[in-house]
């Protein structure tokens, strides 16, 4: 099967700027609609990240198997139902992105703004490389002894380094220096 603009991968970066006193709030619907969307046929999985102090801004970013599937999510009575739950809570309404690129921490919101230097884009990326494929293979070794110098050890490290970095370490870090990278 061939890979079309239909059938590839896709992301929703789902933006949320919660008015204050409601986080808790908020962390009870994450609660019901992350599970709902899991039901939905294609759903690869689903990361949120939490404002950093003085911020007030959530990041969903959910993951499907291609454009239709995200739209069957996206559009269903049940979401609908849920974001009109929670749309009292936010400042600013539900804000939604589709992204098609496998890579997307470092482009822009819209197209007004510029991406960042590449020597940034550099030295966040070296920031979250550099200590992530340098622990996790001192981590792994503890646990795995026996596997030391296999083939399947460093493909467990790989893993792991990349999905810290794809998953965690990158939407963190791309968020802490948003200002930084924006100059």
């Amino acid at each position: 099967m061939s890979v079309t603009a239909e059938n590839r991968p896709v992301t929703l970066v789902i933006t949320h700027s919660l008015l204050p006193e409601h986080h808790a709030r908020y962390q009870a619907w994450l609660e019901k609609i992350t599970p709902l969307a899991a039901t939905f046929p294609g759903h690869l999985g689903a990361s949120v990240i939490r404002p950093v102090a003085g911020n007030n801004n959530w990041n969903v970013v959910i993951h499907f198997d291609s454009i239709d599937n995200l739209y069957a999510w996206t559009q269903s009575e049940q979401r609908k139902a849920l974001v009109a739950e929670i749309t009292p809570f936010l400042a600013e309404g539900d804000h939604t992105e589709v992204r098609t690129e496998a890579e997307f921490w470092f482009t822009p919101a819209s197209a007004q703004v510029r991406q960042p230097a590449r020597w940034k884009q550099f030295l966040i990326t070296l920031l979250v490389i550099f200590p992530s494929t340098n622990l996790v293979p001192a981590i792994t070794g503890a646990l795995l002894p026996g596997l030391s110098g296999t083939l399947l050890l460093h493909f467990i490290n790989d893993a792991c380094v990349v999905a810290l970095v794809v998953w965690l370490w990158m939407p963190v870090m791309t968020r802490l220096f948003a200002r930084w990278l924006k100059k």
